[in-house]
This record gives C-alpha cells, sequence and structure tokens, in this order.
C-alpha cells in the first residue's frame, strides 16, 4: 500500500532512483506482414517511425443481476483501435519506406487486374514495438499479432514552404498484441 505522507522529498527521492518515461524512447523493430510481403531491415537501415501509441487492452464487463443487485463479471479481452492502428513515419529522401509499404498495399488488392492475395492474418504477421530506457537499452517490448495494411496516408508538397521533412501514416490492423520482453 501507498504511504500517506508523499511529500515533496519523497517525490524527489523516488524520481531519482525511478525516473520517467520518456515519449521519444521507443523503437519500430520489425514489421512482417506475412504471405511473402515482409518489409525486411537489417541492422544498417533506420524505421523512421516518428510517432506511434502502445497499444491499449481492456476487459468487457458482463453484467448479471440477482435479487435487485448488478454483480459485473469479468469477460473477455478487447484490444482498443486494434481496428485501425496507425503509425507515421518520416519519408527518406528515395521514398524507399513508403515504397515498401504501397508494395505490401498493391500486394494486398490490385486494382490493376482485380488480383490479391487477401490471406487472413497469421501468427507471424507482426510488428515488434520496443520502449527504450536513456541509454537505448530495451526496458519493454510489445507485439502486435495478425497485422494487415489498411492504408497510407498522402504526402502533400507546397513549393513555397521551408523544405518541411515529409510524413506519411500507415494505419494497420491486427489482431491482439503481446509483451515478449
Amino acid at each position: 500500500m501507498a504511504q500517506t505522507r508523499q511529500t515533496i522529498q519523497n517525490f524527489y527521492t523516488q524520481a531519482q532512483a525511478k525516473d520517467f518515461a520518456r515519449n521519444n524512447l521507443f523503437r519500430v523493430l520489425n514489421i512482417n506482414f506475412g504471405n511473402g510481403t515482409e518489409i525486411a531491415f537489417d541492422e544498417d537501415d533506420l524505421i523512421y517511425a516518428k510517432t506511434a501509441d502502445l497499444p491499449g487492452k481492456s476487459i468487457t464487463s458482463q453484467t448479471v443481476p440477482y435479487m435487485g443487485l448488478d454483480f459485473n463479471v469479468p469477460g473477455v479481452a478487447k484490444y482498443t483501435g486494434s481496428d485501425n492502428y496507425t503509425i507515421t513515419f518520416r519519408c527518406d529522401e528515395s521514398y524507399d519506406l513508403r515504397n515498401r509499404f504501397l508494395q505490401v498495399l498493391n500486394d494486398t488488392f490490385d486494382d490493376a487486374d482485380s488480383t490479391g492475395n487477401y490471406f487472413m492474418p497469421t501468427a507471424d504477421s507482426v510488428i515488434d514495438l520496443a520502449l527504450l530506457d536513456k541509454e537505448l537499452d530495451r526496458v519493454s517490448q510489445f507485439q502486435l499479432v495478425g497485422v494487415a495494411i489498411k492504408s497510407i496516408g498522402q504526402l502533400n508538397y507546397d513549393v513555397t514552404a521551408e523544405g518541411t521533412i515529409q510524413d506519411f501514416d500507415v494505419s494497420i490492423t491486427y489482431h491482439y498484441f503481446r509483451q515478449t520482453a
């Protein structure tokens, strides 16, 4: 149980000992859409992930009424946002990363000839996300399982602008996530 005397000195002592998580200490380690659509990266590649959310999870509650009382019984897991999970990437100058995602989208459904792989995302269709400490060592790792590409955001251009670095969004779906480290 937490102590009731949480003073400024207690806070300061704990903050020094445990520090705080920072919102820029994450990395996208791996993206594999399965069925031959892996976006392969090696140690020399930099996946320009700019923003992402750690996925959410909740347990549903089932109400069981009995003699005027409502008993709330835990139900099944729900993965918040699993139907539209978005990662924002920085676009490299050669558009290689964005083109890789476009190829996965085209492999899923090619509107030129109305074909596609339409596969059910499997357990090896994954994205691995790592949370890091200040020394860039992995503190925790999460794996989104059953990922499938949903959309790739547009790029906007303006010749009167200051040359801002281009970002684009990739939206995926996934079945569930698991903590792997």
